[in-house]
């Protein structure tokens, strides 16, 4: 799986909106919604911001292992 295929699935488990998430990034939604699309690359901290957002790790966000792994706090 690819990671922008991830970014709006683990967006629509959490019942948020491209704008909500755009928010968190200080982005436009029209900027977020080209990287659910894979039209842009998602720069490293965003990978982060949002990997600590949705509790995975960066592997599972970016579609490296199949089963979504906790982060541990």
């Amino acid at each position: 799986m690819y990671y922008y295929q991830r970014l709006r699935d683990l967006r629509e488990d959490k019942d948020k909106t491209q704008a909500d998430i755009a928010k968190l990034l200080g982005i436009s939604r029209q900027h977020y919604s080209l990287y659910e699309k894979g039209e842009r690359e998602l720069p490293m901290h965003h990978f982060i911001t949002l990997a600590k957002f949705y509790g995975v790790t960066l592997d599972y966000l970016a579609g490296i292992i199949q089963k979504p792994e906790k982060l541990y706090r």
